[in-house]
This record gives C-alpha cells, structure tokens and sequence, in this order.
C-alpha cells in the first residue's frame, strides 16, 4: 500500500487542523493505521493508531484529549484532527500501515513521506 499525508501547516497555539492520509490500492481496510511525528533533532514519537473497523484507537499521552483519530474505510483514507495545538506538536507528521495496532513504529510496515505541522506560540 501507498501512503500520501497532507493537511499540515502553519498555525497559531490553540488551533486545530486535521491530517489526512490516502492509501492507494483496495486493501486498505485490511490494515491497522498509524500516526506518528518527528520533531527537529528528536526521534520519532508515537501520535495515535486505529484498528481495521474504526472501533478501537489508542493515543500518546501528550495528545490524549486534543487529537482524534478516525478513518474512512469507503474513501482509502485516515485521518488526525488536532485540537488545542501547542508548540510543542510542531514536527513533522508521518502516517503508517500495519498489522497491529501498536505505538511502536517497527510495527507499521508502509509509511507515508509526512506533512509538516508548525505551531506558533
């Protein structure tokens, strides 16, 4: 499957903005979606991940409360609303496929090649 992020930006702290990430092919309810972020000079961090229906979604504690996961599986598409967004989410966002869902990216075997989301204080 391939993956394609978009919807970053730039905006104030305390706005929100919604991610959205297509997957090319008929196979993408079959795979479990991942949401993580790369700040500068920091590794990777798990964001948010979903299971196959919908019906089961996991969250980083930093983000618990202000970000939602969700997906369409009928549009191929998931996506990441961001609520309350401080300065500190500024990173760059990258989504992900696998099998698991899991806050771990080495279980996510397809990824995305990220949308920038920059929050101003």
């Amino acid at each position: 499957v391939q993956l394609q992020a978009s919807g970053g930006g730039l905006v104030q702290a305390g706005g929100s903005l919604k991610l959205s990430c297509a997957a090319s092919g008929r196979t993408f309810r079959s795979y479990v979606m991942g949401w993580f972020r790369q700040a500068p000079g920091k590794e990777r961090e798990f964001v948010a991940a979903i299971n196959r229906s919908g019906g089961y979604t996991i969250y980083a504690d930093s983000v618990k409360g202000r970000f939602t996961i969700s997906r369409d599986n009928a549009k191929n598409t998931a996506y990441l609303r961001m609520n309350s967004l401080k300065p500190e989410d500024t990173a760059v966002y990258f989504c992900a496929a696998g099998s698991v869902v899991a806050d771990t990216a080495r279980a996510y075997d397809y990824w995305g090649q990220g949308t920038l989301v920059t929050v101003s204080s």
